[in-house]
């Protein structure tokens, strides 16, 4: 895609489209710190232990019955199988199957639009795998994969669009990077990507349903689709960020620009995200927590007769609103690990939530719908006040940093039938989840989720292996090792 369009004049390659073609091209494995691409391996290795955990669920079932009607020799892994289909019907398969348990890494940097960057990790596998690569390049991608999501984060406030569209937007810059397109198919590729995929929010409001995490899928489809068409020669609508219909006036709703982007001293992006304690959504974390603390004390739960839970505000409007019905009664999963009361019931009655905790069984397990009616969620200013302190004027100034300054509290306070009453809070230490995990939990969390699966032999060569992710010659060394069936 030349500079300007010789047929109509104008502009054919916007800004922002411009920014991350030149980005992307020009960013080379030899620029990434040691820190970066440490942070690519433990990521790695946490989503496809997810991965390998949520592999029994309905969603990733599904798909792969879907898949194995377009096999593809040449293309890409469905992982915890042999076979192989086109690769962006396996970005889609591993990034739904991976998705299903509610358990990756977050985005909670500060004014910015929060999500899940790990979404990228497999659909760019897919790629890597499909096109030979070696580790390095992977990590590579995969750097700039989050680079560009979470640059992109900082910019998306309106609340109508999913953070999905960041997954589709950064995987195509993260494929098209693996695929070695030149500088006209890259462009070609973003526009192809950010002008055909809008996913709205609605997925997430209401009900839930398996779709919400299928949505995951199929942004990182879209985002591989793209750069596969470049790759072919499709061309793309030009200036998809800043035209009459662009990205920025429907989507964003303001003109804005990227900024600087990580490398030559500028911190990169990937090492201000945090990979989750528990299968939850990131906003109930303190509240689990603080609700393990008092599952140690109050005995028999049928004697509780209120439990009032002081949250900060975004927790108690996201996930522990009255004003949405399904926090009440949540009869999905996919409801459920996003419902602050459920889980904190699920853990008052079983000391702790884990991937059973979202069966149907628990669900709707009497003694669990009775303490729902007993759970009241109300903001706490002063918990406010530590969650919203840091705002995006401020970001400069935290560069550096081993947590976010923004802290996630919670207060619970149980009364029991003959009066008495029992307080547990968590937040701001060391289970905060703006906390940066060291390598330990982390690699503790994939033993838990994969050693019944794959066996505890397999489990120690895959953490070995992913340790060092770089030094791998071809990736497809990676999709063997966690074959299931």
């Amino acid at each position: 895609m030349s500079a300007v369009d010789s047929a109509g004049g104008g502009k054919a390659v916007d800004g922002i489209q411009r920014r991350m073609t030149e980005y992307a091209e020009n960013l080379r494995f030899s620029a990434l710190t040691p820190e970066a691409v440490h942070a690519v391996n433990l990521r790695v290795l946490d989503t496809l232990g997810v991965l390998v955990a949520g592999f029994s669920g309905e969603p990733g079932r599904r798909l792969r019955n879907l898949a194995a009607t377009m096999p593809h020799p040449a293309g890409a892994t469905v992982l915890g199988t042999r076979m192989k289909t086109t690769p962006d019907m396996a970005a889609m398969v591993n990034a739904t199957t991976m998705r299903y348990t509610e358990f990756t890494d977050v985005n909670h940097w500060p004014g910015s639009y929060h999500g899940h960057p790990s979404d990228v990790i497999t659909p760019l596998l897919a790629v890597a795998e499909h096109v030979q690569c070696t580790g390095r390049e992977l990590i590579t991608s995969i750097v700039l994969a989050y680079e560009i999501y979470l640059r992109f984060a900082a910019l998306l406030h309106n609340p109508a669009f999913d953070h999905t569209n960041l997954c589709c937007l950064s995987t195509a810059a993260g494929a098209g990077k693996l695929l070695k397109l030149s500088y006209e198919q890259y462009a070609h590729c973003i526009a192809m990507a950010v002008v055909p995929n809008n996913i709205l929010t609605q997925s997430r409001l209401e009900q839930k349903t398996t779709f919400k995490v299928a949505v995951t899928g199929l942004a990182g489809r879209a985002g591989v689709f793209a750069a596969l068409l470049a790759r072919a020669g499709m061309k793309g609508p030009h200036l998809p960020f800043e035209g009459k219909a662009g990205w920025c006036d429907h989507v964003a709703r303001e003109r804005v620009s990227l900024g600087e982007m990580g490398g030559n001293g500028v911190r990169y992006k990937i090492l201000d995200t945090r990979i989750r304690h528990r299968a939850a959504m990131g906003e109930t974390h303190s509240s689990i927590f603080a609700a393990e603390k008092l599952a140690l004390k109050i005995g028999n739960v049928e004697d509780v007769r209120q439990v009032t839970v002081e949250v900060y505000k975004r927790a108690r409007d996201l996930v522990g609103s009255r004003a949405h019905e399904w926090c009440w009664d949540p009869r999905t999963r996919e409801s459920a690990d996003n419902s602050l009361p459920y889980v904190v019931a699920a853990v008052l009655l079983n000391g702790t939530v884990n991937l059973s905790s979202y069966t149907d069984t628990q669900i709707w397990d009497p003694r669990l719908r009775a303490l729902l009616a007993k759970i009241d969620v109300v903001e706490n200013a002063e918990f406010t006040k530590a969650f919203d302190r840091v705002t995006v004027r401020d970001v400069d100034a935290l560069r550096g940093y081993d947590r976010l300054a923004r802290e996630h509290h919670t207060r619970i306070t149980v009364r029991m039938g003959n009066g008495e009453q029992i307080v547990a809070q968590a937040g701001g230490d060391v289970d905060d989840i703006s906390i940066q995990q060291k390598d330990s939990p982390i690699e503790e969390k994939f033993r838990s989720l994969t050693e019944d699966i794959l066996g505890s032999k397999r489990t120690g060569k895959i953490l070995e292996s992913l340790r060092n992710l770089q030094e791998i010659k071809n990736v497809t060394d990676i999709p063997p090792e966690f074959v299931i069936t």
